[in-house]
């Protein structure tokens, strides 16, 4: 029986701004910092042993990553970091508060550029490059809808994390809050029409059980107070 840990990043600066970020890189808070910690420290008292985790290119995820691990003592194990697990890119909102943005295009077209599945968001005029990126070959996204997002998630889950979790090895993913709610969408099997109703809260574990042959036989929301909250 193999276990899988997602978590969404710790508060950043973005989420407590109330500001679209995407691939844009922000730092955490000291909540979001904190956030880590009480992940980690829950994950240390259920006794989990992770065998590899995997984060984005972003700083956020990665420094929630670091401390998730730091404090389950489990620095040692492999970490590895994919483009593929990266926020969805916002285009052209990136970098806008969002109540601003609902007072110009209303509650509803905003809902469905940051909830809906197919939406894509205003695209920006020019592609970005950055270096991290450049070094890929990987080019940037004028926008993504959630469903551009699992599109380029799912290789890496198809290829670097299904077969470990079928060889029983538990593993560890910390990174975002559409990212994970692609995963979460393909895992679960939840309808296009439904996913704009499922939200990832900041340092929030999610944990995932399978059988050897990938079937989930477990699905548990991880609280911080040491009780949890399972539907199987």
């Amino acid at each position: 029986m193999a276990k899988l840990v997602i978590v969404r990043h710790g508060q950043s600066q973005a989420n407590r701004d109330n500001i679209f970020t995407g691939w844009t890189d922000v730092p955490l808070t000291e909540k979001g910092i904190e956030q880590g910690q009480m992940v980690g420290d829950e994950l240390a008292r259920m006794g989990i042993q992770f065998d590899d985790a995997h984060t984005s290119y972003m700083s956020r995820a990665i420094k929630t990553m670091n401390i998730i691990l730091e404090r389950i003592d489990q620095l040692y194990i492999p970490v590895y970091k994919t483009w593929r697990l990266n926020e969805r890119h916002y285009g052209a909102l990136s970098g806008l508060n969002k109540a601003k943005v609902k007072e110009e295009v209303g509650a509803e077209q905003l809902h469905r550029w940051r909830r809906g599945y197919s939406e894509v968001p205003p695209k920006l005029k020019q592609r970005q490059h950055e270096r991290r990126y450049d070094r890929l070959g990987v080019k940037m996204p004028y926008s993504e809808s959630l469903a551009m997002t699992q599109k380029r998630l799912l290789p890496y889950w198809e290829d670097q994390i299904a077969p470990r979790l079928m060889d029983g090895k538990n593993q560890l993913i910390v990174a975002h809050g559409s990212s994970l709610r692609a995963l979460i969408k393909y895992l679960d099997q939840i309808p296009d029409d439904q996913i704009d109703q499922v939200e990832v809260p900041n340092g929030k574990p999610i944990l995932y059980e399978f059988d050897p042959a990938l079937n989930i036989t477990k699905k548990t929301f991880i609280t911080m107070d040491g009780e949890e909250n399972g539907n199987s």
